[in-house]
């Protein structure tokens, strides 16, 4: 596993500000430490729950940016619904929001060859039309993004070295 390590300080900080902030120094520093780049490689020097997060935050990203269709579009569907992430936040104590999850696969499973293919900004504006069936699953999401966040950032809070060493300088 790959060495990832934060400062007790600068995640003090960051815990003071909220669970944004908080999320964000594990999100970064697990970044950090493969080079800032996710592949395949950079992928096995992670354990699951680094991998786990690191999907929350880009499905976040995606989603409150232009939804599942977005995240799709993106190339983060194979990443997020082939790959054991609704298990894992399941796992966390997320069932709610792997059932999300599970649903936006579903339809991931349908749709992502047309969702994903190359298109000129308007065609994929017109996607969102194409697929209404991702709205239900967009407004349910943001409906409950501060909930299931604030669940995340406990369960990292409560399992710490599964996400990083703390450093304590003094």
């Amino acid at each position: 596993m790959k060495d990832v390590v934060i400062n007790d300080a600068a995640l003090r900080v960051a815990a003071g500000e909220g669970m944004d902030a908080f999320l964000q120094v594990f999100v970064c520093a697990i970044r950090d430490a493969i080079g800032g780049e996710l592949t395949a490689e950079t992928m096995a020097e992670l354990n699951s729950d680094q991998l786990t997060l690191l999907a929350y935050d880009i499905l976040h990203g995606e989603v409150m940016d232009g939804g599942f269709v977005q995240l799709i579009h993106n190339g983060y569907g194979a990443f997020i619904f082939q790959n054991p992430f609704a298990k894992a936040v399941k796992q966390w104590g997320l069932r709610d929001f792997a059932r999300l999850v599970y649903d936006a696969r579903a339809l991931y499973n349908q749709h992502h060859e047309e969702i994903e293919r190359d298109c000129t900004d308007e065609e994929f504006m017109a996607l969102f039309e194409l697929f209404p069936e991702f709205d239900d699953l967009d407004d349910k999401f943001v409906e409950n993004e501060e909930a299931w966040t604030a669940a995340i950032a406990h369960y990292v809070d409560e399992h710490l070295d599964r996400f990083a060493r703390i450093e304590i300088n003094e």
